[in-house]
């Protein structure tokens, strides 16, 4: 029996890619440029604080928003990352992964809510976000890095792909978990669609709402040694080079950097507009 013939599956992506970098290179250096500006704004922003107070300033967000216990960890964490010569690359991972962050809240978010009030939506993207899950990450930096060349933009792009689809299904579900008699009795008061999403839905869904923001935030967090392949800094090129130099001891210590960075917003994202427990 003959084999069936190959479906040029790669022709097709190949054929696709080509058609954008050529017909879209404009738009692409308008985003690159316009994300390196956003990035370098951050950076700039938080690199001119003095390192101390940028410290204490986490250290009591921590505290307004957690435990006593974190606003420790935060303080202690963040003075080991100081000490160990590591705090620029800090602040470059800190400035990708809320990047990433911020555009997955500004897509996700209302891509979420679009999804709860029609099922076809949701129906139809369902299977988008667990291909966007599920494709390894690497494959996401080859047409990233055709489109906008490499740095820190293509690990941006990367990791908003990657860590979007947490904010999205949340958003969604919180909506929908939203018990049904509110909503009836808010459409017997005559709300309108808005008022009802704005006023009753979306504070309700809130909780499942940031849920879905912390897992974003973890997921990015995540990319930062994958973005550092395509030449985007920060803790992740720290790591990357001890790897291929074969540094255990520096790894250890980025790698530590990045565990500690990891907890603080992890315990400050899942607390946010929770009321704060002794």
């Amino acid at each position: 029996m003959e084999s069936l013939p190959k479906i040029p599956l790669a022709d097709w992506v190949d054929t696709g890619v080509d058609y954008l970098t050529d017909n879209y290179e404009v738009l692409f250096d308008g985003i690159s440029e316009g994300l390196d500006a956003f990035v370098e704004m951050i950076v700039t922003g938080l690199s001119s604080i003095p390192a101390l107070l940028l410290i204490a300033i986490f250290t009591a967000i921590a505290w307004y928003t957690s435990r006593w216990g974190v606003a420790l960890f935060t303080g202690i964490g963040l003075l080991l990352i100081l000490n160990l010569g590591y705090w620029e690359g800090t602040i470059s991972t800190l400035a990708l992964v809320l990047t990433s962050v911020i555009i997955s809240i500004f897509v996700g978010v209302p891509l979420g809510i679009w999804m709860s009030q029609n099922n076809t939506l949701r129906n139809f993207f369902t299977p988008v976000l667990d291909f966007m899950q599920t494709m390894p990450a690497f494959v996401y930096l080859i047409p990233a890095i055709l489109f906008f060349g490499i740095g820190m933009v293509p690990g941006i792009i990367a990791s908003v792909i990657f860590a979007m689809p947490p904010t999205i299904r949340l958003t969604n579900l919180g909506i929908r978990q939203v018990p049904e008699d509110l909503v009836e009795a808010a459409n017997a008061f005559g709300s309108t669609t808005g008022q009802k999403l704005f006023k009753v839905q979306l504070p309700l869904a809130m909780p499942t709402i940031m849920a879905g923001i912390n897992q974003s935030i973890m997921l990015a967090l995540s990319m930062v040694v994958i973005a550092s392949l395509v030449g985007a800094p920060g803790l992740g090129a720290d790591v990357y080079r001890a790897v291929t130099q074969i540094k255990v001891g520096i790894g250890f210590e980025a790698g530590l950097a990045i565990v500690i960075l990891a907890i603080m917003l992890d315990r400050i994202s899942q607390n946010v507009g929770k009321k704060k427990k002794a």
